[in-house]
């Protein structure tokens, strides 16, 4: 049975979401569950099961449960229909106004962003690694929604499951990038006793969209790191000297 995290500001009577942890699916090994990483060396074959499976969870066929080939940059793509998986648009984040198309993010410790404007029918998902996060993807995101006809004010977002604060650290360089673009932005790293940072990703994602001035917004709060059970981390597996990793999937879709 899969697992996903949902949040009660999304409607449910005609928008259909989840943040899917990795349990529940076909894969094996290190990437044993849900792994909808296409990019992993794991089984295609295993990978496409799982991906149907989100899809049914969801209410659409494989065809429909679209994902990007994410470069952690700030590249919104506006989906006016599905585009299969031999020529994913480079990008970060991606909204419609169509029903029936998913909308996948892919994460194993970056933060996945779900958005809705429910009243206006239109929808968003952005995947905020930290040169995303720094770059506006957030941002981007919300100014797309609105091109396609929603309205900043109803736009409700919800922050999923990433690695925590405690469990990611940077160098100075990352910090330094970030205080460049705003120094109020230093309260979301903790220098340790390495002489380096421990940085909260997802409370920086946070409020940013605090600043973007939306309806309302949740925070999921649950550690990719330091939850194996359900969550594939890149750092972790990195930590560990795993060769490889998957990832899970949060996803969104307006109701037919």
């Amino acid at each position: 049975m899969l697992k996903a995290y949902k949040s009660d500001i999304i409607k449910p009577d005609n928008i259909s979401h989840g943040f899917y942890s990795r349990l529940g699916g076909v894969s094996s090994g290190l990437y044993a569950g849900l792994n909808l990483g296409l990019g992993s060396s794991d089984d295609k074959e295993n990978v496409h099961k799982n991906r149907a499976l989100v899809a049914e969870d969801m209410g659409v066929g494989e065809s429909d449960l679209l994902t990007l080939y994410q470069i952690h940059s700030a590249d919104v793509v506006t989906v006016n229909k599905p585009w299969g998986i031999d020529n994913l648009p480079k990008a970060d984040a991606m909204v419609t106004s169509k029903r029936g198309l998913v909308l996948g993010i892919l994460t194993a410790d970056c933060v996945p962003v779900l958005f809705a404007d429910y009243k206006h029918g239109v929808i968003g998902a952005a995947h905020a690694g930290w040169k995303g996060a720094l770059g506006g993807v957030v941002h981007n995101t919300i100014d797309a929604m609105c091109e396609l006809g929603a309205v900043r004010e109803s736009i409700v977002a919800v922050v999923g499951p990433a690695i925590a604060g405690d469990s990611y650290e940077v160098g100075g360089e990352v910090r330094a990038a970030f205080l460049k673009e705003n120094e109020s932005f230093a309260e979301f790293f903790t220098k340790n006793h390495k002489e380096k940072y421990q940085f909260s990703l997802s409370e920086l994602v946070v409020s940013l969209l605090e600043r973007e001035k939306i309806e309302s917004l949740e925070h999921i709060n649950q550690d990719t790191y330091q939850n194996a059970a359900e969550f594939y981390s890149f750092r972790r597996a990195t930590h560990k000297k795993e060769s490889d990793y998957g990832r899970q999937i949060s996803a969104i879709c307006l109701k037919d």
